[in-house]
């Protein structure tokens, strides 16, 4: 089936979609449309302009494309939501928490530290303050985000938890603006 493309402006169409895989360190991946059709290059250079260096595997997209010689390629990402997890606490630490208190915590503005996607776990900086906040691969994922770079501007929603303060939320800091 032919991906069925919307008129966005004169360059491109909007395309509803999930993130079938995307690999920061090879600067791509691809997205498949709803609707079908082939899938759609999805570039690091798009990602970041939208705000984020990466984005997690089966995270909803809403794109720009253009067809081009080599296929349909994404021109802007319009807006990225997280894949459909479990319910339930993310992490065993969590356990044991109101996730009210969770939800209810503020969305504050920190940079990443350093984060390690093979260890699965790093730390970022809330600013003004000095203490370290841990964040968990599966709380990035649970966010819609699959790593992060040293020095990455985040919105994170924190608590103290069993390991001292733990990231409960993380998304780019452009997309905190939006749901501040």
């Amino acid at each position: 089936m032919e991906t069925q493309l919307k008129q966005h402006d004169d360059e491109g169409q909007k395309v509803l979609g999930k993130v079938k895989w995307f690999d920061p360190v090879k600067g791509f991946g691809f997205v498949i449309a709803d609707e079908g059709g082939p899938d759609i290059l999805l570039h690091a250079n798009v990602l970041r302009n939208f705000g984020q260096s990466s984005v997690a595997d089966g995270a909803h997209v809403e794109v720009v494309v253009q067809r081009t010689e080599r296929g349909i390629q994404a021109t802007e990402v319009l807006s990225i939501e997280p894949p459909e997890m479990p319910t339930g606490a993310p992490l065993a630490d969590f356990e044991g928490i109101d996730p009210d208190v969770m939800r209810a915590a503020p969305l504050e503005p920190a940079r990443v530290k350093w984060f390690d996607k093979a260890k699965g776990f790093g730390f970022a900086n809330v600013f003004g303050k000095p203490e370290d906040v841990f964040i968990h691969i599966e709380v990035l994922r649970r966010s819609g985000l699959a790593d992060l770079q040293p020095g990455e501007a985040l919105g994170i929603r924190k608590i103290d938890g069993k390991r001292g303060l733990m990231a409960t939320e993380v998304c780019a800091w452009e997309a905190a603006l939006t749901q501040s």
